[in-house]
């Protein structure tokens, strides 16, 4: 069966990034696939040290991005770019957690510019040689169209409902 994680790089009480990853998600398991939610403001993950190994729960999240076929990267938009606790995930995992994983991107704003930010995270993962998906989702004024609920606004509803099948999709193919 085909695995989808998602990374929620977001550590508020009520974030939009999170909510927005849930509904991909449903998605991707409508479509057959296995689902995993990896809530970075619920786990123990101290600053990135190169120099030292295994730090809190580093080996655990490493693996369950290892063993997904696909991966949800989500962030919160935060001075034009993507959130410093994706960015400290994002430096503990390389191309040993990412070889043949379809990546797709997702990023909520507070305004309305996340344009650079799902630049930033498509290089990112480009060089840990993730396959990105064509389809990626940027929601503009998230908080008031994303809740505990779910997405209110039916456009953004289907394109991140569609993020989280393109990436089931994609995934499966790379299995083969």
């Amino acid at each position: 069966m085909t695995r989808i994680a998602a990374v929620s790089g977001s550590r508020s009480a009520d974030s939009t990034t999170r909510a927005a990853l849930r509904v991909a998600l449903d998605a991707a398991a409508d479509a057959g696939a296995e689902t995993d939610l990896i809530d970075l403001a619920a786990v123990d993950l101290p600053l990135y040290h190169p120099d030292e190994g295994a730090q809190g729960d580093s080996e655990e999240l490493k693996r369950r991005v290892r063993e997904a076929d696909g991966v949800l990267a989500g962030t919160p938009v935060y001075r034009g770019s993507y959130s410093s606790t994706f960015k400290n995930f994002h430096d503990f995992c390389g191309s040993d957690e990412y070889a043949n994983t379809a990546v797709g991107l997702l990023a909520t704003a507070g305004g309305g510019s996340y344009g650079g930010t799902l630049e930033h995270l498509r290089s990112t993962f480009r060089n840990v040689h993730a396959w990105t998906v064509p389809h990626e989702v940027g929601i503009r004024g998230a908080s008031g169209v994303v809740g505990e609920t779910g997405i209110t606004d039916d456009d953004v509803r289907e394109r991140t409902e569609r993020l989280g099948r393109v990436v089931a999709e994609h995934a499966e193919r790379l299995r083969e």
